[in-house]
C-alpha cells in the first residue's frame, strides 16, 4: 500500500479504480460491509491477511492499466462475460476473492492466449 496516503484514501482509489461499492469491496476482501466501513473512517486497520489481499489488488491495478489503454478499457474487461471464466465476468471472480484467477486470465490476454 502507498506510505503517503491514509487507508480510507487508499480503500476510496482501489473502488474507484474497479468501480466498486464498499459492499463489493467487504466481499473481495471476504469481511464484512462494517468493517469497510471503518477503514474507511480510519477508525480501525486491516489485519494481515486482508493487508495481503489489499497489496494484491494494488498489484491488480497496476497490472490492469499496464494491459488496458484507456483506463476504461480496463472496466470494460472486468464487467464483460469471458470464456476464461466459463460466460462470468472476471469481476465475478474478482467480487469472490479470486485476484489469483483474474490475474491468470489477464496473464492469458496478455499471451494473446484468449482474444
Amino acid at each position: 500500500m502507498p506510505g503517503t496516503t491514509t487507508l480510507s484514501e487508499h480503500i476510496r482509489s482501489l473502488m474507484i479504480a474497479f468501480g466498486i461499492s464498499p459492499h463489493e469491496l467487504a466481499q473481495v476482501l471476504q469481511t464484512s460491509d462494517r468493517t469497510v466501513l471503518r477503514w474507511l473512517a480510519d477508525d480501525t486497520y486491516p489485519q494481515h491477511e486482508t493487508r495481503k489481499m489489499l497489496d494484491e489488488l494494488d498489484a491488480l491495478v497496476h497490472r490492469l492499466h499496464t494491459s488496458f489503454d484507456p483506463p476504461e478499457a480496463a472496466e470494460a474487461w472486468l464487467r464483460s462475460e469471458s470464456g476464461y471464466f466459463g460466460g462470468l465476468r472476471p469481476m465475478d471472480a474478482l467480487l469472490r476473492g479470486r485476484v489469483d484467477a483474474v490475474n491468470s486470465a489477464l496473464e492469458a490476454l496478455d499471451s494473446g492466449v484468449f482474444v
